[in-house]
């Protein structure tokens, strides 16, 4: 085992922690669930929630909104350095932003076999044309970040 791994995870686990924070104040606004960080050199650069319903903009997914907010840093758009941490595996228009902002590292929560396109009904990121190293790993805080999105689903239900 790579002895840089356990740390390595431990690091996901906080920042995916930051984006479940996010993620938390999206349902209490009363949108799904999303929550996302972009981190560099560190330390959180863009934050974001959904806010699809808020802005009534279908293109307010939280990986747009944080990668926006890093974008915006006055630092280079390009954001081959930083880390996307998402709680909801992304769609296929927030792969494509992921892929534009050439995004170094994404990581990611709950899978969602309904809209994924990173590995549950697509996988979009494989097809990189930017050739730029995109690093992907799938599944951190998984149960938490499913657990939120499954209980806020069942509460509109109820």
């Amino acid at each position: 085992m790579d002895a840089d791994l356990p740390g390595l995870f431990a690091r996901d686990e906080r920042w995916m922690a930051e984006a479940l924070k996010e993620a938390r104040a999206a349902a209490a606004r009363g949108e799904v669930p999303v929550g996302a960080v972009v981190v560099r050199d560190g330390r959180i650069v863009g934050r974001g929630a959904n806010q699809v319903e808020q802005l009534q903009d279908p293109t307010a997914h939280a990986e747009i909104l944080a990668i926006g907010a890093a974008a915006g840093q006055g630092e280079s758009w390009r954001l081959d350095d930083a880390t996307l941490y998402v709680t909801l595996e992304p769609c296929t228009m927030c792969c494509g932003a992921v892929l534009l902002a050439r995004v170094g590292r994404l990581v990611y929560g709950a899978p969602d076999p309904r809209a994924g396109a990173v590995h549950s009904t697509a996988r979009l990121l494989e097809g990189n044309p930017y050739r730029h190293g995109l690093e992907v790993v799938g599944g951190v805080a998984a149960a938490a970040c499913g657990e939120l999105l499954s209980g806020f689903f069942q509460a509109r239900r109820g």
